[in-house]
């Protein structure tokens, strides 16, 4: 089999209400769709969703390196990935999203070509997955009512609350947050590189006090020596994560050379799919620590790849696909992928990853 053309559209979904985390403010969400033709009639879909905070991508960016690819993809064989990423990488370094959205195209033609959902491709047995929801910053009292309603009203479990501005306002977010949804639902928090070392350190103990389980990338990206001291001096039982830090499995290795963390968050647009994804995943269960999969402001389909992922490996142990929930209407308007019951995902039984166009 070989890939014949390659198209590309723009997908945008407007957000029920702008997403802000310590670094900046999410207003919109753009998207890139590709779609992969072959000669046997098979076509698989891929998503980039770039994020210039993290990435360094902007849509106009990705574009291009996606139409770079486009071209040079043309007449490839679609079921070889590891020789897809090689390609990739010898053409351009980073632009992960952008290396994504072929990566989840090929595993989607895959899955098709086996009459497989991707999650079985993957190697998982078992297709459920439960899913956190996360909180953005704003005042106490609006993260508050957004709690209630992730819970009470939509049956949520786990939530994700995003941190890294004012230690003040997160501890009184987080026990207003404890307070209103109870002592059984897990809480972990985000701190999008907000504080430093002795921020964190005082804020650690004040998490545990209402019961967060972990805390998400409290330093800046580069600093793997403070994560490593965090990590000595963490006297609290909540876990540390890191997210921004993790690009590949290089990252990975470093991470867990260092001692720098308890979790890993491996995200496909940071990474470049579920082929590096799985990679870091890997690095991480031979340590013996777990990760987590997030996601970016992606739509159904990576974030089906980002759930099959999960339903797949051993080591990764917790979800954060929640990005589709934030558009208007509670979804972005793409059919199929997985069945939600609150936060409990079910993969579909389906070729590839299912998802309807």
């Amino acid at each position: 089999m070989k890939i014949t053309k390659v198209d590309i559209e723009k997908f945008s979904a407007p957000l029920s209400e702008p997403f802000r985390v310590a670094f900046g403010e999410i207003t919109d969400s753009d998207n890139w769709i590709i779609k992969v033709h072959t000669d046997e009639g098979i076509t698989g879909y891929g998503s980039a969703s770039p994020f210039p905070f993290v990435t360094g991508e902007t849509m106009d960016s990705c574009y291009e390196v996606l139409k770079l690819f486009a071209g040079v993809f043309v007449g490839q064989d679609p079921l070889d990935i590891a020789g897809a990423h090689r390609l990739m990488d010898s053409i351009i370094y980073g632009n992960g999203s952008a290396k994504c959205a072929f990566d989840l195209a090929l595993y989607d033609t895959i899955g098709k070509y086996q009459n497989l959902p991707v999650w079985k491709v993957l190697g998982a047995t078992d297709p459920v997955v439960v899913n956190d929801i996360t909180i953005g910053i704003s005042t106490p009292e609006d993260m508050e009512d957004h709690a209630r309603r992730y819970v009470f009203e939509k049956g949520f479990r786990i939530l994700k609350v995003k941190v890294g501005i004012n230690l003040d306002d997160d501890i009184d977010a987080l026990t207003r947050i404890r307070k209103t949804v109870g002592p059984d639902v897990r809480i972990r928090i985000d701190g999008n590189q907000g504080y430093d070392v002795e921020t964190a350190l005082k804020a650690l103990e004040a998490f545990e006090k209402v019961g967060v389980d972990a805390a998400e990338q409290c330093l800046p990206w580069w600093d793997f020596d403070g994560a490593a001291e965090m990590m000595q001096r963490n006297k609290t039982s909540v876990k540390l994560m890191l997210d921004e830090s993790i690009h590949n499995y290089h990252d990975a290795e470093r991470a867990v050379k260092a001692n720098a963390a308890d979790y890993l968050n491996i995200k496909l647009m940071k990474c470049g799919g579920l082929y590096p994804g799985a990679q870091i995943a890997d690095v991480a269960e031979k340590a013996g620590i777990g990760c987590m999969v997030g996601c970016m402001q992606e739509n159904k389909i990576s974030i089906t790849a980002g759930v099959s992922l999960v339903a797949a490996k051993k080591s990764i142990v917790e979800a954060d696909c929640d990005s589709f929930m934030f558009y208007v209407g509670d979804d972005d308007g793409l059919k199929g992928g997985f069945d939600r019951d609150g936060g409990v995902f079910t993969l579909l039984d389906k070729p590839g990853f299912g998802v309807e166009l």
